[in-house]
């Protein structure tokens, strides 16, 4: 280990876990354009050009949508365009994340707090800095954590990591049911599908956007 060697953030915020899955991918550009483009990605239309993901991804709302249908609530109007960032704007029930950690220009972490087997998920709100330590019993922690990582001045390593870890032996038995069940596989789909179109976005040509200053200053 090389002296100034910083660990990721998934393991300083969760190293011990029932599960993890890991998917990566080369990107042919820079680890800054790579971030900019990870950081850009629509998931909505991720899900648009990829149907399964889209599908999956709604998974996890659609029990609260029905359950609001059901108690006669308004529909809550969805947001037009959602990036990383807009995840943790959004509340729990909703698709919301809470932001546990960034490191700018390099990795971010997202989690959250709940019972995910329930038909309806049960949630608990907890921050950024309680998350590490919270081990109320009955529940799960889970962290989806994204990285780039400069190969050389053109390449990139975008790696996405699903970690979970539950809080005792009865949560553990409900989350490893609720795990093969087939949410594994698709926890890993929905990963792969939103690095695939960071990647195809940091390789294609664009034009310098009014966020890239021009170093000339002309």
């Amino acid at each position: 280990m090389s002296a100034g060697w910083v660990p990721p953030l998934v393991d300083e915020l969760l190293p011990v876990y029932d599960v993890s899955d890991t998917v990566a991918t080369t990107v042919q550009a820079s680890a800054a354009d790579t971030w900019n483009a990870l950081m850009g990605v629509d998931l909505l239309e991720v899900g648009r050009r990829k149907p399964l993901v889209g599908l999956l991804g709604a998974v996890r709302v659609l029990p609260e949508m029905i359950a609001d249908l059901m108690r006669g609530s308004p529909r809550r109007p969805g947001p037009t365009r959602l990036r990383l960032r807009d995840l943790t704007s959004l509340p729990m029930g909703q698709g919301g994340w809470v932001l546990l950690g960034e490191r700018p220009g390099a990795e971010i972490a997202l989690g959250l707090v709940g019972k995910f087997w329930l038909p309806i998920i049960t949630y608990r709100d907890v921050n950024a800095d309680a998350f590490p330590t919270f081990d109320e019993p009955g529940f799960a922690k889970t962290i989806y954590a994204l990285s780039v990582r400069p190969i050389n001045n053109t390449r990139s390593l975008l790696t996405g990591t699903m970690r979970t870890a539950t809080t005792d032996a009865a949560a553990h038995r409900w989350f490893q049911r609720y795990w093969t069940l087939g949410v594994g596989s698709g926890a890993h789909l929905l990963a792969n599908g939103l690095l695939e179109t960071a990647r195809e976005s940091a390789e294609q040509p664009h034009a310098p956007t009014p966020d890239v200053s021009d170093a000339t200053g002309e």
